[in-house]
């Protein structure tokens, strides 16, 4: 006996009774299947699924994918040319595929010989080619029938030739290194009460809880159709909420043109649909819903599809998603369009999607929900552009102060101020041009908002060098402008024009907020989701600042040490706004964004998005400050000059030394 029976439930709404019922014989065929592929997924040694491995030795010639592959089950054959590889045979139950592939359509280069697999799954009627690491879909997993090809035997094969197959595996068995043209495999049908008879002889006491299935409920839509729910079958012992319901509309009824049925396929455990993403991971279940021969789009009524899975974290971001084959056939390509999400709690997802294909719920792993995103965002364009502007008067002000003072510091001033302010502007933008612009726009957007950032913290750290030489290499002639405009200007160009070719690096960001994941913040910048572009992200950014911001704190500890004990820093007013002037020159505000950690970390993130976007203000303010604090002490102290009186004051101290 088997422990785990599976029972098809009716509608979870008593007045939408199922219009095509479960017959007995489904029933007992649906438990069959499962039988069987808890049996399989219990045995190490599957001697139903199939499995053939080999190397193509190919010419130089531009390849190609040959496929003829059509329902029945009379065998298959694997062979390979110079220029073709070629998969033709009947084996499938549903599936019907015949066309030529190029391989520079696949994305595959042709240089060296090429590995692949073919692997058959006769249960699920799915068949899958892997070519290097590329795993092509050439039938789909579809619902059981009543019989499957599930004994392929060695046929007749070729000898050996100059181009073909070599090191040939079948089942994971090595068979030869010798190179062949074709290998050839007979099939025989077996239904699957043959089939649970052999499970039931074969099993052990223990069985996989729960093995990989398909199952297919078909609904008949009348004349009065007013809507429907199918739910997909149950386990016993466990909850129903454990289960998918999709809701039909009564729209959909109206698309439909030629025939009145609709099938709902419930997928669970079907790693091919599970592995199909890079960056996020799709739930146990898949739901198919399609009506035959018919493309059904824009539905005026969206269908309704409630998962119920395991429970996943408020920090992780869900998403409905849709996988049209007839766009994207041979690859597993989950995509938002079309379906809107909405979460009732961690283990609820309700989809509502106007189109018909294959549905599932995308858990995305690295992109989490940002608190606040709304408020923060209101701080950051405010920020921005008051930055913007307080830049502008400040370069204005410190050119015209040029002109009457010979004081060396103005250039790396103006600097700092020209690049917070081509910052401040590409960032208040960004927004606009990733929603108006795209991926397209936002390629090179992304770079000019990360060369604007990396000059920002060039001229950060050119502030703290000149502070440096200033203090501590007094004798010591500086630098003429022109080099520091090079370290400021030019030289964070070098990354950006290295990063830019290699590609998948810049481009469109969506940033959700907690509170409506669904319509995540849209702008321009790396993609850090990939690993080049992480990898940039960590090389570029995070190395510069851990530098530009440690350096400032020591910087700044050596500036405190050396001035301490004059009368001006007596002040507690005086002495702040000195610190504080010097942190805006040094960006160690930016040393805030490592100090994410609860539970301030929505209180870190507030601070850190303030002092930062109003960076520009509060050095202009920097500067004000100063200016007025020299009027007031007459042209002495440590008020009477930015970083240049420092020079002075040191001087001061070495003589009286």
């Amino acid at each position: 006996m088997v422990s785990n029976i599976w029972i098809p439930l009716s509608s979870s709404r008593p007045e939408q009774m199922l219009a095509t019922e479960l017959q007995p014989m489904d029933n007992l065929k649906f438990a069959l299947f499962l039988i069987i592929l808890t049996t399989v997924s219990s045995n190490n040694d599957n001697d139903l699924d199939w499995n053939f491995c080999g190397t193509w030795h190919h010419g130089n010639n531009p390849l190609s994918l040959n496929l003829n592959i059509s329902t029945g089950c009379k065998g298959i054959s694997i062979s390979a040319s110079e220029s073709f590889l070629s998969i033709n045979g009947q084996i499938t139950a549903q599936c019907r595929r015949s066309e030529v592939i190029t391989f520079k359509h696949l994305g595959l280069e042709s240089g060296e010989d090429i590995k692949f697999c073919l692997d058959w799954e006769p249960l699920l009627d799915q068949l899958m080619l892997t070519v290097g690491e590329k795993k092509l879909i050439l039938c789909s997993p579809a619902s059981l029938q009543d019989s499957c090809c599930t004994d392929l035997s060695d046929g007749p094969n070729t000898q050996g030739a100059d181009y073909g197959i070599l090191n040939t595996e079948i089942n994971h068995d090595f068979i030869t290194d010798k190179t062949r043209m074709a290998y050839n495999f007979q099939a025989h049908s077996t239904n699957y009460t043959e089939l649970c008879e052999q499970a039931k002889w074969e099993s052990g006491p223990n069985k996989c809880a729960e093995p990989p299935y398909a199952h297919k409920s078909d609904v008949e839509m009348k004349e009065d159709f007013k809507g429907h729910s199918v739910t997909s079958p149950a386990i016993a012992g466990r909850p129903v909420k454990s289960n998918i319901t999709v809701h039909l509309p009564a729209a959909l009824k109206q698309a439909v043109k030629n025939v009145s049925n609709v099938a709902c396929t419930f997928f669970k455990n079907i790693s091919l649909l599970q592995e199909a993403h890079k960056t996020a991971k799709p739930i146990n279940d898949v739901v198919e819903i399609t009506v035959e021969n018919e493309i059904i789009r824009n539905l005026p009524e969206p269908i309704r599809i409630d998962f119920y899975h395991e429970a996943v974290s408020k920090r992780k971001t869900r998403a409905c998603v849709s996988w049209d084959t007839r766009k994207d056939s041979l690859q597993v390509n989950w995509s938002k369009d079309g379906c809107k999400t909405e979460q009732s709690g961690e283990n609820h997802t309700v989809c509502q999607c106007n189109h018909l294909t294959y549905f599932t719920v995308l858990v995305d792993l690295n992109r989490q929900p940002v608190p606040h995103l709304l408020e923060l965002t209101v701080i950051t364009y405010l920020g921005c552009a008051v930055s913007l502007i307080s830049c502008v008067a400040l370069i204005i002000y410190l050119c015209r102060k040029r002109r009457r003072s010979k004081e060396q510091s103005l250039p790396i001033h103006v600097g700092l101020a020209v690049s917070l302010a081509f910052l401040s502007l590409i960032f208040f933008f960004n927004g606009v041009l990733a929603n108006v612009g795209g991926e397209s726009v936002c390629t090179w957007v992304g770079a000019v908002l990360h060369y604007a950032l990396l000059c920002s913290f060039a001229w950060m750290g050119i502030e703290v060098l000149h502070t440096f030489w200033l203090v501590y290499m007094v004798f010591t002639p500086r630098l003429k402008p022109y080099i520091w405009n090079l370290v400021g200007f030019a030289l964070p160009a070098v990354p950006v024009v290295i990063l830019a070719p290699i590609g998948d690096i810049y481009g469109l960001i969506e940033v959700p907020p907690s509170e409506d994941p669904e319509n995540p913040y849209k702008m321009c910048w790396m993609d850090i989701n990939e690993n080049k572009g992480w990898l940039a992200f960590c090389l570029t950014n995070m190395m510069t600042l851990a530098l530009l911001v440690s350096s400032g704190l020591v910087m700044l500890f050596l500036v405190y040490r050396q001035i301490r004990t004059r009368d001006e820093w007596k002040q507690n007013r005086v002495a702040f706004l000195s610190i504080w002037g010097l942190s805006c020159l040094y960006g160690t505000t930016w040393g805030l964004a490592f100090l994410k950690f609860e539970p301030i970390s929505t209180f870190i993130l507030f601070i850190t998005c303030i002092l930062n976007s109003f960076q520009g203000f509060f050095l202009m303010l920097r500067f004000c400050m100063l200016d007025w604090m020299q009027k007031q002490a007459g042209g002495s102290g440590l008020g009477s000059s930015s970083t240049g009186s420092t020079r002075q004051h040191m001087l001061q101290a070495q003589e009286k030394s």
